[in-house]
């Protein structure tokens, strides 16, 4: 069992729900995050935060510094627009960032890396849900980036023995979701409704997405941790939400009066997009246990209540 574990993005969206969950199972936490796009108020003051960039050479004094066990992963250039603006820097970030990490796995005998990775892998689906055999061919540089990714933890396990686990997210919202630049669209909506302000629609709104709470990935995390789990998982509710659904939703729950804007499709976006998680119920003992009127009002709520700090 692990006791030292560092979590990459631990002042992120994601990232910061699971060190809080860590904290409270009784791990030690390290927090590796160069708050480019994660935030101070989100670290939890239990844990130990390092302001680095995971790309640095200072990663290295941290894993001697800290004796770390485990690496949960969830730094990242997260947003597919700005991956196919500058996919140069989202490979550094998500490639040479990642294959970083593993380097200092492999140097200080590290027992698992736990890799965040996404739906994005595979492009546009030949089958719905997809499960983790479907073919993995990306449509961003985002999705290209995370696929090699994979590849490289699972060379190290393959040549080095580092234990792995390897989470495909599908489109996960919750509270701490920045609703701003390249934001979720949950958070968006959200916020903006709640702000009794337009949000814009990308393309007709019949598009569809996996929507899964954020309580259910940080569970997920926890149960690879603690057990002697090896492989990909999606992670997800395997049912397809469309955006225009969401918006109606979300508008009932802020009881907005603003009606659909539409604007244009976003270059890259897909279509539908839903994925299996059957093995991830399986071998895991996992399910998502969080339905989308519970966790979108959880949302609206979390941003209510900032709007009215």
């Amino acid at each position: 069992m692990p006791k030292n574990i560092m979590v990459t993005g631990g002042a992120g969206f994601i990232g910061s729900h699971l060190v809080d969950a860590y904290l409270n199972e009784g791990y030690k936490v390290v927090v590796v995050d160069d708050l480019s796009t994660g935030k101070r108020d989100n670290i939890n003051s239990r844990a130990q935060f390092y302001e680095t960039d995971i790309m640095s050479p200072d990663i290295e004094d941290i894993f001697i510094e800290e004796k770390i066990d485990l690496v949960s992963h969830h730094a990242a250039q997260a947003s597919a627009q700005r991956s196919i603006n500058d996919p140069t820097l989202d490979a550094k970030i998500n490639i040479i960032g990642t294959i970083n990490l593993l380097e200092s796995c492999r140097r200080h005998d590290v027992e698992k890396f736990i890799f965040s990775s996404s739906v994005a892998t595979y492009g546009d689906q030949q089958v719905f849900p997809a499960d983790e055999t479907h073919p993995q061919r990306p449509v961003n540089p985002y999705g290209i980036a995370k696929l090699s990714a994979e590849q490289y933890v699972r060379l190290y396990f393959d040549q080095l023995g580092l234990d792995y686990t390897i989470f495909r997210y599908a489109n996960v919202y919750g509270p701490r979701q920045d609703p701003f630049g390249e934001g979720g669209v949950v958070a968006v909506f959200s916020q903006k409704m709640d702000a009794g302000e337009q949000p814009l629609i990308n393309g007709d709104g019949t598009q569809t997405r996996d929507f899964i709470y954020v309580a259910d990935i940080v569970r997920a995390n926890l149960l690879a941790t603690s057990g002697e789990v090896v492989g990909e998982y999606n992670l997800s509710t395997g049912k397809e939400t469309s955006v225009l659904s969401l918006f109606n939703e979300i508008k009932a729950i802020t009881k907005s009066q603003v009606e659909p804007k539409y604007g244009p499709y976003k270059k890259g976006d897909q279509e539908r997009s839903v994925i299996d998680n059957s093995k991830a119920m399986s071998n895991l003992g996992w399910a998502p246990m969080t339905d989308i009127e519970k966790g979108l009002m959880e949302t609206v709520n979390f941003f209510k209540e900032k709007i009215n700090i």
